[in-house]
Protein backbone atom coordinates (compact mmCIF):
# COMPACT_ATOMS: atom_id res chain seq x y z
CA UNK A 1 0.00 0.00 0.00
CA UNK A 2 1.26 3.37 -0.70
CA UNK A 3 1.88 5.90 1.79
CA UNK A 4 0.15 9.25 0.44
CA UNK A 5 1.56 12.64 1.57
CA UNK A 6 -1.55 14.73 2.50
CA UNK A 7 0.21 18.15 2.11
CA UNK A 8 2.69 18.65 -0.40
CA UNK A 9 3.58 21.94 -2.33
CA UNK A 10 6.18 20.95 -5.18
CA UNK A 11 6.60 24.76 -5.71
CA UNK A 12 8.43 25.79 -2.70
CA UNK A 13 9.94 28.38 -1.83
CA UNK A 14 14.13 29.16 -2.11
CA UNK A 15 16.33 30.20 0.44
CA UNK A 16 16.46 33.48 -1.33
CA UNK A 17 12.32 33.79 -1.24
CA UNK A 18 12.13 32.98 2.64
CA UNK A 19 14.96 35.00 3.68
CA UNK A 20 13.08 37.97 1.67
CA UNK A 21 10.14 36.87 3.17
CA UNK A 22 11.04 36.60 6.92
CA UNK A 23 13.92 39.28 7.48
CA UNK A 24 16.08 36.82 8.00
CA UNK A 25 20.23 37.35 7.47
CA UNK A 26 21.84 34.27 5.97
CA UNK A 27 24.72 33.03 7.83
CA UNK A 28 27.30 31.00 5.91
CA UNK A 29 27.61 29.99 1.65
CA UNK A 30 23.82 28.19 1.02
CA UNK A 31 23.06 28.73 -1.83
CA UNK A 32 19.96 31.21 -2.26
CA UNK A 33 18.63 29.56 -4.80
CA UNK A 34 18.20 25.71 -2.83
CA UNK A 35 14.28 24.81 -3.28
CA UNK A 36 12.55 23.54 -0.08
CA UNK A 37 9.12 22.51 -0.33
CA UNK A 38 8.58 20.76 3.00
CA UNK A 39 9.16 21.60 7.06
CA UNK A 40 10.02 18.84 9.50
CA UNK A 41 11.28 18.82 13.45
CA UNK A 42 15.19 19.22 13.58
CA UNK A 43 16.24 15.59 13.91
CA UNK A 44 13.90 14.12 11.13
CA UNK A 45 14.87 17.39 8.30
CA UNK A 46 15.95 16.25 5.04
CA UNK A 47 18.08 18.55 2.20
CA UNK A 48 14.47 19.65 0.76
CA UNK A 49 12.51 20.70 4.71
CA UNK A 50 13.20 23.88 6.51
CA UNK A 51 13.12 23.27 10.10
CA UNK A 52 14.19 25.46 12.73
CA UNK A 53 16.44 25.59 16.37
CA UNK A 54 15.76 28.32 18.95
CA UNK A 55 17.00 26.64 22.51
CA UNK A 56 19.95 25.59 23.63
CA UNK A 57 18.44 22.05 24.24
CA UNK A 58 18.37 21.10 21.27
CA UNK A 59 22.02 21.86 20.43
CA UNK A 60 22.67 18.67 20.22
CA UNK A 61 20.82 18.16 17.37
CA UNK A 62 22.64 20.87 15.44
CA UNK A 63 26.04 18.49 14.31
CA UNK A 64 24.02 15.76 12.19
CA UNK A 65 21.65 17.82 10.82
CA UNK A 66 20.57 17.87 7.68
CA UNK A 67 18.08 20.28 7.08
CA UNK A 68 18.47 22.92 3.67
CA UNK A 69 17.46 25.85 6.36
CA UNK A 70 16.82 26.16 9.62
CA UNK A 71 15.81 29.16 11.61
CA UNK A 72 17.61 29.86 14.71
CA UNK A 73 19.28 32.78 16.62
CA UNK A 74 23.13 34.71 16.86
CA UNK A 75 23.79 32.32 19.62
CA UNK A 76 22.87 29.01 17.76
CA UNK A 77 23.61 29.97 14.47
CA UNK A 78 27.67 29.73 14.03
CA UNK A 79 27.21 25.36 15.71
CA UNK A 80 25.10 25.03 12.72
CA UNK A 81 26.60 22.69 9.97
CA UNK A 82 28.09 24.67 7.25
CA UNK A 83 25.71 21.92 4.84
CA UNK A 84 22.22 24.02 6.56
CA UNK A 85 21.38 28.08 5.45
CA UNK A 86 21.27 28.95 9.12
CA UNK A 87 18.79 31.88 8.87
CA UNK A 88 19.02 34.44 12.06
CA UNK A 89 16.14 36.20 13.32
CA UNK A 90 14.77 37.47 16.43
CA UNK A 91 12.00 34.95 17.00
CA UNK A 92 13.02 31.62 15.04
CA UNK A 93 9.44 29.54 15.99
CA UNK A 94 7.47 32.48 15.16
CA UNK A 95 9.13 33.21 11.35
CA UNK A 96 8.94 29.41 10.71
CA UNK A 97 5.49 29.54 11.22
CA UNK A 98 5.03 32.32 8.58
CA UNK A 99 7.24 30.70 6.04
CA UNK A 100 4.55 27.36 7.09
CA UNK A 101 1.84 28.90 6.25
CA UNK A 102 2.92 30.04 3.12
CA UNK A 103 4.14 26.42 2.07
CA UNK A 104 1.09 24.99 2.98
CA UNK A 105 -1.94 27.03 2.67
CA UNK A 106 -4.35 24.19 2.32
CA UNK A 107 -3.34 23.34 6.10
CA UNK A 108 -4.83 26.11 7.20
CA UNK A 109 -8.51 25.26 7.04
CA UNK A 110 -10.82 22.45 6.27
CA UNK A 111 -10.91 22.19 2.22
CA UNK A 112 -13.83 20.67 0.15
CA UNK A 113 -13.82 16.70 0.99
CA UNK A 114 -14.72 16.33 -2.36
CA UNK A 115 -12.13 18.70 -3.93
CA UNK A 116 -15.08 20.77 -4.95
CA UNK A 117 -14.68 24.73 -5.85
CA UNK A 118 -18.32 25.29 -6.38
CA UNK A 119 -21.54 24.20 -6.93
CA UNK A 120 -23.85 22.44 -5.13
CA UNK A 121 -25.56 19.36 -7.65
CA UNK A 122 -25.65 16.85 -5.13
CA UNK A 123 -26.79 18.60 -2.10
CA UNK A 124 -29.60 19.05 -0.93
CA UNK A 125 -30.24 23.42 -0.66
CA UNK A 126 -33.91 24.44 -0.22
CA UNK A 127 -34.56 27.06 -3.32
CA UNK A 128 -35.23 29.54 -0.96
CA UNK A 129 -31.42 29.54 0.74
CA UNK A 130 -29.25 32.09 -1.36
CA UNK A 131 -25.54 31.09 -1.75
CA UNK A 132 -23.45 34.09 -3.06
CA UNK A 133 -20.61 32.73 -5.96
CA UNK A 134 -18.06 30.95 -5.30
CA UNK A 135 -19.74 28.65 -2.65
CA UNK A 136 -18.83 24.70 -2.54
CA UNK A 137 -21.18 22.55 -1.41
CA UNK A 138 -19.72 18.79 -0.75
CA UNK A 139 -22.25 16.03 -1.58
CA UNK A 140 -25.10 15.22 1.38
CA UNK A 141 -24.66 18.82 3.08
CA UNK A 142 -28.08 20.05 3.78
CA UNK A 143 -28.82 23.95 3.15
CA UNK A 144 -32.11 24.61 4.80
CA UNK A 145 -34.77 27.64 3.75
CA UNK A 146 -33.84 30.83 3.82
CA UNK A 147 -30.15 30.28 4.72
CA UNK A 148 -27.57 32.97 3.01
CA UNK A 149 -24.16 31.36 2.66
CA UNK A 150 -21.16 34.13 1.53
CA UNK A 151 -18.39 33.51 -1.35
CA UNK A 152 -15.33 31.72 -0.69
CA UNK A 153 -17.20 29.44 1.82
CA UNK A 154 -17.15 25.63 2.06
CA UNK A 155 -19.57 23.05 3.28
CA UNK A 156 -18.14 19.95 3.34
CA UNK A 157 -20.22 16.55 3.03
CA UNK A 158 -23.51 15.94 5.49
CA UNK A 159 -22.83 19.34 7.32
CA UNK A 160 -26.50 21.25 7.96
CA UNK A 161 -27.34 24.91 7.96
CA UNK A 162 -30.51 25.59 9.39
CA UNK A 163 -33.32 27.75 8.63
CA UNK A 164 -32.76 31.79 8.19
CA UNK A 165 -28.61 31.10 9.41
CA UNK A 166 -26.35 33.55 7.93
CA UNK A 167 -22.87 32.56 7.28
CA UNK A 168 -19.98 34.78 5.92
CA UNK A 169 -17.47 34.73 3.49
CA UNK A 170 -14.24 32.81 3.49
CA UNK A 171 -15.42 29.96 6.11
CA UNK A 172 -15.23 26.58 6.34
CA UNK A 173 -17.95 24.10 7.86
CA UNK A 174 -16.60 20.61 8.16
CA UNK A 175 -18.28 17.34 8.03
CA UNK A 176 -21.17 16.35 10.02
CA UNK A 177 -21.05 19.65 11.40
CA UNK A 178 -24.47 21.60 12.25
CA UNK A 179 -25.39 24.81 12.39
CA UNK A 180 -28.98 26.25 13.77
CA UNK A 181 -30.37 29.66 15.08
CA UNK A 182 -27.09 31.23 14.08
CA UNK A 183 -25.27 34.19 12.32
CA UNK A 184 -21.39 33.50 11.68
CA UNK A 185 -18.86 36.15 10.48
CA UNK A 186 -16.37 35.85 7.87
CA UNK A 187 -13.36 33.76 7.72
CA UNK A 188 -15.03 31.39 10.12
CA UNK A 189 -13.85 27.98 10.85
CA UNK A 190 -15.98 25.25 12.13
CA UNK A 191 -14.32 21.82 12.23
CA UNK A 192 -16.16 18.55 12.01
CA UNK A 193 -18.90 17.30 14.40
CA UNK A 194 -19.57 20.73 16.28
CA UNK A 195 -22.95 21.47 17.13
CA UNK A 196 -24.11 25.34 17.67
CA UNK A 197 -27.06 26.54 17.83
CA UNK A 198 -29.21 23.42 19.96
CA UNK A 199 -31.09 24.76 23.27
CA UNK A 200 -29.58 25.45 25.72
CA UNK A 201 -29.62 23.02 29.07
CA UNK A 202 -32.48 24.81 31.31
CA UNK A 203 -34.79 23.27 33.56
CA UNK A 204 -37.29 24.54 36.07
CA UNK A 205 -37.18 21.68 38.65
CA UNK A 206 -40.43 20.69 41.70
CA UNK A 207 -41.41 17.82 42.85
CA UNK A 208 -43.48 16.73 39.59
CA UNK A 209 -40.40 16.95 37.30
CA UNK A 210 -38.80 18.73 35.39
CA UNK A 211 -39.90 21.48 32.79
CA UNK A 212 -38.23 22.54 29.81
CA UNK A 213 -37.26 26.53 29.86
CA UNK A 214 -38.05 27.64 26.39
CA UNK A 215 -34.27 29.07 24.66
CA UNK A 216 -35.21 31.52 22.05
CA UNK A 217 -32.13 33.32 21.31
CA UNK A 218 -28.95 32.89 19.03
CA UNK A 219 -25.48 32.11 18.95
CA UNK A 220 -23.35 35.16 17.32
CA UNK A 221 -19.88 33.99 15.89
CA UNK A 222 -17.70 36.91 15.14
CA UNK A 223 -14.83 36.93 12.22
CA UNK A 224 -11.94 34.98 12.34
CA UNK A 225 -13.15 32.52 14.67
CA UNK A 226 -11.91 29.15 14.58
CA UNK A 227 -13.80 26.17 16.70
CA UNK A 228 -12.66 22.46 17.06
CA UNK A 229 -14.12 19.05 16.54
CA UNK A 230 -17.05 18.22 18.31
CA UNK A 231 -17.07 21.19 20.63
CA UNK A 232 -21.05 22.49 21.30
CA UNK A 233 -22.26 25.72 21.32
CA UNK A 234 -26.01 26.72 23.21
CA UNK A 235 -27.68 29.13 21.53
CA UNK A 236 -29.00 31.53 24.36
CA UNK A 237 -31.83 31.59 26.12
CA UNK A 238 -33.52 35.02 25.89
CA UNK A 239 -29.84 36.97 25.24
CA UNK A 240 -27.72 35.59 22.39
CA UNK A 241 -24.89 33.41 23.12
CA UNK A 242 -21.63 35.49 21.36
CA UNK A 243 -18.51 34.23 20.56
CA UNK A 244 -16.11 37.43 19.91
CA UNK A 245 -13.94 38.16 17.08
CA UNK A 246 -10.79 36.03 16.91
CA UNK A 247 -11.47 33.79 19.51
CA UNK A 248 -9.79 30.07 19.16
CA UNK A 249 -11.69 27.06 20.58
CA UNK A 250 -10.07 23.82 21.01
CA UNK A 251 -12.09 20.51 20.75
CA UNK A 252 -14.54 18.63 22.91
CA UNK A 253 -14.96 22.09 24.46
CA UNK A 254 -18.83 23.00 25.95
CA UNK A 255 -20.29 26.30 25.89
CA UNK A 256 -23.86 27.31 27.47
CA UNK A 257 -26.31 29.48 26.57
CA UNK A 258 -26.13 33.02 27.35
CA UNK A 259 -22.57 33.16 27.40
CA UNK A 260 -20.67 36.22 25.78
CA UNK A 261 -16.89 35.31 24.79
CA UNK A 262 -14.47 38.26 24.33
CA UNK A 263 -12.59 39.00 21.43
CA UNK A 264 -8.72 36.58 20.70
CA UNK A 265 -9.78 34.37 23.95
CA UNK A 266 -7.97 30.74 24.09
CA UNK A 267 -10.55 27.81 25.49
CA UNK A 268 -8.32 24.18 24.99
CA UNK A 269 -9.81 20.90 25.23
CA UNK A 270 -12.87 19.47 27.09
CA UNK A 271 -13.35 22.85 28.99
CA UNK A 272 -16.71 23.30 30.01
CA UNK A 273 -18.28 27.00 30.64
CA UNK A 274 -21.65 27.04 32.08
CA UNK A 275 -24.66 29.41 31.17
CA UNK A 276 -24.38 33.09 31.37
CA UNK A 277 -20.60 33.13 31.86
CA UNK A 278 -19.13 36.44 30.71
CA UNK A 279 -15.59 36.21 29.39
CA UNK A 280 -13.55 39.32 29.05
CA UNK A 281 -10.75 39.34 25.47
CA UNK A 282 -7.86 37.85 25.35
CA UNK A 283 -8.84 35.08 28.14
CA UNK A 284 -7.15 31.62 28.49
CA UNK A 285 -8.05 28.23 29.67
CA UNK A 286 -6.21 25.20 29.74
CA UNK A 287 -7.72 22.16 29.25
CA UNK A 288 -10.27 20.63 31.24
CA UNK A 289 -11.02 23.94 33.02
CA UNK A 290 -14.80 24.23 34.25
CA UNK A 291 -16.40 27.18 35.31
CA UNK A 292 -19.71 27.59 37.40
CA UNK A 293 -23.12 29.94 35.87
CA UNK A 294 -23.05 33.49 35.82
CA UNK A 295 -19.65 34.64 36.77
CA UNK A 296 -17.19 36.97 35.07
CA UNK A 297 -13.83 36.26 34.26
CA UNK A 298 -11.79 39.36 33.61
CA UNK A 299 -9.86 40.32 30.18
CA UNK A 300 -6.53 38.63 29.88
CA UNK A 301 -6.97 36.17 33.08
CA UNK A 302 -5.36 32.73 32.64
CA UNK A 303 -7.36 29.47 34.05
CA UNK A 304 -5.47 26.71 34.22
CA UNK A 305 -6.10 23.13 33.46
CA UNK A 306 -8.28 21.21 35.36
CA UNK A 307 -9.48 24.81 37.25
CA UNK A 308 -12.57 24.77 38.53
CA UNK A 309 -14.42 28.51 38.96
CA UNK A 310 -17.00 29.40 41.45
CA UNK A 311 -16.53 32.79 41.41
CA UNK A 312 -15.73 36.28 39.61
CA UNK A 313 -11.84 36.57 38.26
CA UNK A 314 -10.20 40.12 37.94
CA UNK A 315 -8.67 40.95 34.74
CA UNK A 316 -5.18 40.00 34.48
CA UNK A 317 -5.28 37.70 36.89
CA UNK A 318 -3.90 34.08 36.50
CA UNK A 319 -5.75 30.99 38.71
CA UNK A 320 -5.61 27.34 39.26
CA UNK A 321 -7.06 24.22 41.47
CA UNK A 322 -10.00 23.23 42.62
CA UNK A 323 -12.02 25.57 43.62
CA UNK A 324 -9.91 27.99 41.61
CA UNK A 325 -7.77 30.43 43.26
CA UNK A 326 -5.21 33.03 42.30
CA UNK A 327 -2.20 30.77 41.30
CA UNK A 328 0.54 31.89 43.92
CA UNK A 329 -1.88 30.78 46.55
CA UNK A 330 -2.24 27.54 44.68
CA UNK A 331 1.03 26.72 44.62
CA UNK A 332 1.90 27.60 48.34
CA UNK A 333 -0.97 25.39 49.59
CA UNK A 334 0.15 23.01 47.20
CA UNK A 335 4.11 23.38 48.96
CA UNK A 336 2.49 23.25 52.49
CA UNK A 337 0.25 20.11 51.87
CA UNK A 338 3.36 18.58 50.50
CA UNK A 339 5.98 19.22 53.66
CA UNK A 340 3.16 18.56 55.59
CA UNK A 341 2.77 15.14 53.70
CA UNK A 342 6.60 14.57 54.30
CA UNK A 343 6.41 15.67 58.02
CA UNK A 344 3.69 12.99 58.68
CA UNK A 345 5.47 10.01 57.11
CA UNK A 346 9.12 10.74 59.00
CA UNK A 347 6.94 11.03 62.91
CA UNK A 348 5.66 7.47 61.22
CA UNK A 349 9.04 6.41 61.00
CA UNK A 350 10.26 7.73 64.31
CA UNK A 351 7.22 6.07 65.81
CA UNK A 352 7.87 2.71 64.32
CA UNK A 353 11.80 2.94 65.29
CA UNK A 354 12.62 3.03 61.05
CA UNK A 355 15.44 5.07 59.87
Amino acid sequence: MSEPVFFHDPRGLTVGEIVKLSGATLVGDAPLDRRLDNIAPGDRAGPNDLTFVDHIKFERLLPGMRAGACFTNERLAPKIPSRVAALVVPNAYRAFVSVAEMLFPAAQRPSSLFERTSGAEDAHVHPTARLEEGVAIDPGAVIGPRAEIGSGTRIASNAIIGPDVRIGRDCAIGASASVTFALIGDRVIIHGGVRIGQDGFGYLSDRKGHKKIPQIGRVIVQDNVEIGANTTIDRGGMRDTVIGEGTKIDNLVQIGHNCVIGRHCIIVAQTGISGSVTIGDFAMFGGQAGVVDNVSIGAGALIAARGTVFGDIPAGERWAGYPARPLREWKREAITLRRLARLKGDVKKEESGDE
